[in-house]
């Protein structure tokens, strides 16, 4: 089905964008990559201006809310990359298979069969297998903190758990954004969703910037990531549009497809940031997509 090879371009694209916004965070605050990231990406959905109007009064207020989710999902998500490795975050992320789940079975009335419960059950199972790091040598402790480190040059770093709740917040606030999509995709088109959600963004951001007196450095033009993350993320959100558009897609299903990204993104921490316990990792991401 298009639907699901959409979803899965999604879901690698994903991925990518999330070993980008570490290295974009690497040369900017979290506020400048923020910002100039979604200023970028309105830029890049300037062309569908001339397919966004004639909406309802109504869906200009939905939209608006699902923008203010994802903006401060953004918020939240990039705090957590900056300070957590990425492989980590990765797997936090699917724990949005469980909030959106929960918003396709109560919210849209979609089927949850004794198979998918069970699943659900595993999806717990993998998350819960991140507090019990196990490494070749023995195990110290069970606090989440301290069992999962971070590798910053030759120095380890205890990984928060306040910025692991700000990954979970963020899972949270993209399955609303998540369940918003197939709502408003039933009655409006993936141009006009993308153009006013961008909008709303950047009003958002522009607001955010003048209430905290927020001030970017010209440095982000020439940070190639976020670039890229722009890119990205306008292709991705498209083909997750346009998917959610067709009636015969379902956000159970598309919620786990949309997760295959997190094995790009334990890799990318291995491969381009050099964290350790990758092979955990991809044990507790596996027993998730299982």
């Amino acid at each position: 089905m298009i639907w699901i090879l959409l979803v899965l371009l999604y879901g690698v694209l994903k991925g990518l964008r999330e070993i980008a916004k570490k290295k974009a965070l690497e040369k900017n605050t979290v506020m400048e990559v923020l910002i100039a990231y979604t200023f970028l990406s309105f830029v890049f959905v300037l062309p569908q201006v001339p397919n966004a109007g004639g909406l309802e009064g109504r869906f200009y207020f939905y939209i608006a809310v699902k923008a203010f989710a994802v903006f401060l999902a953004w918020i939240c998500s990039f705090q957590s990359i900056k300070h957590l490795p990425v492989s980590l975050y990765g797997i936090l992320d699917l724990s949005r298979v469980l909030f959106a789940t929960s918003f396709g079975v109560f919210a849209l009335g979609e089927s949850l069969s004794a198979m998918q419960a069970i699943g659900l059950a595993t999806v717990c199972l993998g998350l819960l297998l991140l507090k019990f790091r196990i490494p070749l040598g023995k195990r110290k402790t069970d606090d989440l903190s301290a069992n999962i480190i971070e590798e910053n040059s030759a120095e380890k770093k205890k990984a928060p758990t306040f910025f692991v709740i700000l990954a979970l917040i963020s899972c949270l606030l993209n399955a609303v954004s998540g369940f918003l999509d197939k709502v408003l995709m039933k009655d409006i088109s993936s141009s006009q969703l993308q153009f006013w959600y961008m909008l709303f963004m950047v009003v958002y951001y522009a607001l955010y910037m003048v209430a905290a007196r927020t001030k970017v450095s010209m440095s982000v033009v020439k940070n190639k990531w976020i670039w890229i993350l722009a890119l990205m993320f306008i292709i991705g959100d498209k083909a997750l549009f346009i998917a959610n558009g067709i009636p015969e897609s379902r956000i159970t299903v598309m919620t786990l497809i949309k997760q295959s990204g997190c094995l790009i993104t334990i890799l990318g921490g291995y491969l381009v940031f050099k964290e350790k316990d990758i092979a955990y990792k991809l044990f507790c991401a596996s027993v998730v997509i299982a």
